[in-house]
This record gives C-alpha cells, structure tokens and sequence, in this order.
C-alpha cells in the first residue's frame, strides 16, 4: 500500500486564515474575539480538531472563550464551506480548514486509544476519480477515514 503518514503536512497556513476572514466579511459577518479566536487556532492546527480541543487550544493561549461560542463559529465556517467536518466514526465531529486550492488529506483513526492521523496517497486520488468517472458521477467532496489500530495498541 503507498498510502502513507502524511508528515510534511503544514498548518492551514496564513493563505487559509485570510480566505476565511475575507469570506466572512464579504458575506457581512463581524470578525470579534471569538471568531478570531477560533479562526487562528484552525489555522495553527496539522490535522482535525474537535470543537472541544479547539476550545482547549484557545484555553491555553490564556483567552477565555465559550464553549457555546466555539460551537457557534464551527458552524458557521462550516456552513460557508471554510472548514469540513470530519466523522471518525466516534461519535465526536472533528473540523479541519477546506483549502481554497483544494489540497486535503486523509484519516487514519486508531479504533483503541483514538488517536487520529493524516495520510496522503495520490494512488487513491485517482482511483476515487476514475470510479466517479466510470458510473458518471461528479465528485464534490470526500474524505476517506481508515480505521483500525495503530502501531502503539497493535
């Protein structure tokens, strides 16, 4: 299998924080506190993050926010299509930054201690484009989440 960890993944990056925010003005949302909170910890992040951990992320930065108000931001980038939610398949959503470029990866999900991981495999990018092509169908969106155990718990 050529799937493998993707270690040279980067942070969303200041490309995606500027998208997000020129997004969010241009369809007349206020940027305030929570918001930028919320929006800079997305952009620092490698992989997904649950609502929970991003609130724990901000938490260590010494800025209180809301729980609430983190759910409430999720939702709205989410709506406008500036993060994808992720379903591991534990019943906890995870959010990570849509790149405008289209650049994304994939999960590896450990079914014992939970620890989630990007790969990258462009064999399965074409593969998932050439089953789309060949029942005519236009693929939007995926993402692909492996679950099983890790090195650590095997």
């Amino acid at each position: 299998m050529s799937a493998a960890p993707d270690h040279h993944h980067h942070p969303a990056s200041p490309i995606w924080e500027a998208h997000a925010r020129a997004a969010l003005a241009a369809q007349g949302s206020r940027a305030g506190g929570a918001r930028d909170r919320v929006i800079a910890a997305l952009a620092e992040q490698d992989c997904c993050a649950s609502a929970q951990e991003i609130h724990a992320q901000i938490a260590a930065t010494g800025r209180a926010t809301g729980i609430a108000s983190v759910y409430r931001t999720l939702e709205l980038l989410h709506g406008l299509a500036l993060i994808t939610r992720i379903d591991t398949g534990d019943g906890v959503a995870r959010f990570e930054p849509t790149h405008p470029d289209g650049a994304h990866h994939h999960h590896l999900v450990c079914d014992s201690c939970g620890s989630v991981e990007a790969f990258h495999d462009e064999a399965l990018e074409t593969t998932i484009h050439t089953v789309a092509d060949g029942v005519d169908f236009r693929v939007d969106a995926h993402d692909v989440v492996l679950r099983g155990a890790c090195r650590d718990c095997r």
